[in-house]
């Protein structure tokens, strides 16, 4: 794969780096802490002996005392580990770990609150149209999205048609996340057509036979394992007049058109509508995780169906974002911003 500056910036104190699998963490740890020393639990005889003894990385640094950096990879198969890491950096506050991960769900139960302060919460996104520069093509984004592994794939439509196989057996069978990855694999389906969309959890659960609550927890589970996300909507003011669900996204539009099933009566249009807002949302939220500004990401919608894709909020930033895709663009497509303007200017 071609060279490709990623606008992530390592920084100088110990951090997590969360990111779903194939967005390139280890490439970029890698490359951004050369001389660091690196233990990775996807290798198996690593997990094994960390897992039954995490004491041991205490063992490792005695035996390597001039080591300024630790990598730790996949932090969260083996979150025992946290403890130790925590000690360590009382003890040796020049010492930094980048932990890294593809999964907050055990972390959230086992220890990242054991860090809170001492460690920073970075994340990597499927790359950025701006770090690819001359080579980004939109159509072939729209249909592969942007994911680094699918990116440099000697054959990326069937990595990237791999990748769904990959994800549940890697994240859902090893974590035993749920006990049926039948009744997940028939929700992953069905909530794919949810993507760029306004969730009614009542429908999906209908439509893939699966419990309404059973269906909230595989959305968390979504949600955990950094594959999808939700928009809030925007509600600064006038709260009586908004919807109150969330819009649902996969996390690179690539993926969502892996997992979208196509039939005779699909409409190419819409499926197209979706994976360009999909791939204006994660643009944003990349911006959003490389930049040093402090903002919220929401979309708007009245209780009428006034709709505006994207708000961007903050101390002192408002951006009002409508995407269409579509050759020629109407008048009343603009509606949902002058609503939008026009009710942050009155209220």
């Amino acid at each position: 794969m071609e060279t490709i500056t990623r606008f992530l910036k390592p920084p100088r104190q110990s951090f997590f780096l969360l990111g779903p699998r194939g967005t390139g963490k280890t490439l970029w740890t890698e490359s951004s802490f050369k001389d660091a020393l690196k233990i990775d639990f996807l290798e198996p005889d690593t997990f094994r002996l960390y897992s039954s003894n995490p004491e041991r990385l205490k063992e490792k640094l005695a035996g390597s005392p001039s080591t300024k950096t630790v990598i730790v990879d996949e932090v969260q198969k083996v979150p025992e580990i946290l403890s130790v890491i925590h000690g360590l950096m009382e003890r040796n506050r020049s010492l930094q770990f980048v932990l890294t991960g593809s999964s907050a769900r055990k972390l959230k139960r086992s220890g990242v609150d054991l860090l809170a302060g001492r460690a920073l919460n970075k994340t990597l996104h499927p790359f950025m149209a701006a770090e690819i520069g001359k080579s980004f093509d939109l159509s072939t984004s729209l249909r592969r999205g942007l994911l680094p592994v699918v990116w440099g794939a000697t054959n990326p439509d069937e990595t990237l048609k791999a990748y769904h196989g990959l994800y549940l057996r890697e994240e859902i069978q090893m974590e035993a996340l749920t006990r049926n990855v039948g009744n997940f694999g028939r929700f992953l389906e069905t909530i794919s057509f949810s993507h760029a969309s306004v969730l009614n959890l009542a429908n999906i659960s209908r439509e893939c036979a699966v419990e309404r609550k059973t269906v909230e927890g595989y959305l968390q589970i979504l949600k955990d394992t950094l594959l999808a996300f939700e928009l809030p909507v925007f509600s600064k003011k006038a709260k009586r007049e908004t919807a109150s669900h969330p819009k649902f996204y996969l996390f690179d539009t690539g993926v969502f058109r892996s997992l979208r099933p196509l039939g005779p009566l699909d409409q190419p249009e819409e499926i197209e509508g979706a994976s360009l807002e999909g791939l204006v949302a994660q643009h944003l939220r990349a911006y959003q995780a490389y930049s040093a500004l402090k903002t919220e990401l929401y979309y708007w919608r009245t209780k009428s169906g006034v709709e505006v894709d994207f708000i961007i909020y903050g101390k002192d930033t408002f951006f009002v974002l409508e995407v269409k895709s579509s050759k020629i663009i109407h008048p009343q497509d603009l509606n949902g911003l002058l609503c939008t303007v026009i009710s942050k200017i009155i209220n």
